[in-house]
């Protein structure tokens, strides 16, 4: 018996991932991974990228509504660019997922207005399913906590301020 063509294997994947896509628009899920043998599927909401595995391009069908969202009022991007340059930012290392607990449930690391010491743990990026501490580069104070639990961020992006 012949293996299946890759024409046939890569139409079974591109169906599973509009499947998928559709189950995902219809939940109320801010992200879902799929993984087997042969393909892995990562969706995630707006402002987030999904990632997919297998390398096809499946854009989800509620693409164009971002459109018609207005944008952020000026005032609350402005700070963020400020954050940026501040000497006292943390900022992230990778792409991921920041935690602000080790563990659902748990104390967070840091709050505001609390002293850290350099080397202390802030935060968690999760990147690749590795879980990455973040920790103050600095001895401080946080004066402010720039994303929320299980937030996805960027590379370079200002998680804390420590003056």
């Amino acid at each position: 018996m012949a293996a299946p063509s890759k024409t046939k294997t890569f139409a079974a994947e591109a169906e599973l991932v509009k499947e998928l896509t559709a189950l995902f628009d219809a939940s109320d899920l801010g992200e879902m991974e799929i993984e087997t043998k042969d393909i892995s599927v990562r969706l995630a909401r707006l402002g987030t990228a999904p990632a997919m595995g297998a390398a096809m391009p499946a854009p989800p069908p509620v693409q164009a509504a971002p459109a018609a969202v207005p944008a952020p009022p000026p005032a609350t991007s402005a700070p963020a660019a400020d954050y940026d340059s501040h000497p006292g930012a943390v900022k992230s290392p990778m792409v991921g997922t920041v935690y602000l607990s080790p563990e659902p449930n748990a104390p967070v690391f840091v709050t505001e207005g609390q002293q850290v010491k350099k080397g202390q743990t802030l935060f968690i990026v999760e990147a690749m399913k590795v879980m990455n501490p973040i920790t103050a580069p600095q001895d401080g104070t946080v004066s402010r906590i720039l994303v929320d639990n299980a937030q996805p961020i960027e590379f370079d992006q200002p998680l804390a301020i420590i003056d």
